[in-house]
């Protein structure tokens, strides 16, 4: 059974008063978290986050103020308390939710910055597995996801690339965020916990060797946008995950019109079957229509190559 919902109509302009910030990448975190000072947000902040605003000389407020202890373990203990996510959580216009806020001292949170820690780029490094694993971001996570749970009434931002378009939704709005906005904020926040637990999910069956794991998560993020899909009618996008692995993902291109899906396709098939060729015995050449080799051949020289390779069949090699 369902859990049952209240119906209690979200606000459409929610001020930001105060904002909690917490980032492992802290790219644009001075500029935007001087801006939010500017703008009358308090800010509460954790750890290293908390050091680099105060040492940028503006105020900030450390969590353990907020929950009234400390950061414990190394730092895997410090915003998963309930005066955090009683913050994070708390329907404001359900008066039992108030009850609850007003009698244990939590005070509203309306604004979340945070980003993971590095668990994919870790992974990619060949870290040891005790490193991996203590890259794996948990307080991050359940704050996210309370946040964009909470979009009626709280903004999340993951992503640095933000920062620009939420101060000036701020400016627009007087101080306030929409619902509408918000819920952007919350859609791209789910993804991004989805596609770091399936990083995350992803690593331990590799290493664990299970190849056919019950459940399966596939995550990655955008890196272009395709000209159309496999048909001109069908839209289409390019997601990578970030492996360094030398293809079609990691090239660059260096002229022409924007690629579609065929283009990606057919790349990648032409990438992985010459790959599959020794470079240092011969150049390699392989022309390929719709993922299906037309002709592939060995050469003293690519254009050798190339030219056995189109004679393998030239009616079919049009367009390839």
């Amino acid at each position: 059974m369902a859990v049952a919902a209240k119906n209690i109509p979200a606000p459409d302009l929610v001020p930001v008063r105060r904002a909690l910030l917490s980032v492992f990448d802290k790219t644009g975190l001075i500029d935007f978290a001087r801006a939010l000072a500017a703008a009358g947000v308090e800010l509460v902040s954790t750890g290293g986050t908390a050091k680099a605003i105060a040492e940028a000389g503006m105020a900030v407020r450390d969590v353990s103020d907020l929950t009234g202890f400390p950061e414990i373990m190394d730092g895997r203990v410090k915003t998963l308390h309930p005066s955090v996510h009683g913050a994070l959580l708390g329907v404001r216009d359900d008066p039992e939710h108030a009850a609850a806020m007003r009698d244990h001292g939590i005070e509203p949170i309306d604004l979340v910055v945070s980003n993971l820690y590095p668990f994919e780029d870790v992974r990619r490094s060949g870290a040891a597995y005790a490193s991996i694993v203590e890259n794996i971001d948990i307080g991050g996570p359940a704050m996210i996801r309370a946040s964009a749970k909470n979009h009626a009434y709280v903004a999340i931002v993951t992503d640095p690339e933000d920062y620009a378009s939420v101060l000036n939704a701020l400016e627009m709005n007087f101080g306030s965020l929409s619902l509408d906005f918000r819920k952007k904020l919350a859609a791209k926040a789910f993804a991004r916990t989805a596609s770091y637990d399936a990083a995350i999910s992803g690593w331990f069956a590799e290493a664990l060797e299970i190849e056919h794991p019950t459940w399966r998560a596939f995550g990655g993020r955008l890196d272009q946008v395709m000209r159309y899909g496999e048909n001109p009618h069908q839209s289409a996008g390019f997601y990578v995950d970030g492996d360094k692995r030398p293809g079609v993902a990691t090239a660059r291109q260096l002229q022409g019109k924007q690629l579609s899906y065929n283009n990606i396709n057919d790349t990648d098939a032409a990438f992985e079957l010459v790959g599959e060729f020794d470079p240092a015995r011969s150049a390699t050449v392989a022309i390929i229509k719709h993922a299906n080799p037309c002709g592939v051949a060995e050469g003293a020289s690519l254009k050798a190559a190339y030219a056995k390779a189109f004679a393998c069949d030239p009616v079919s090699a049009f367009g390839g």
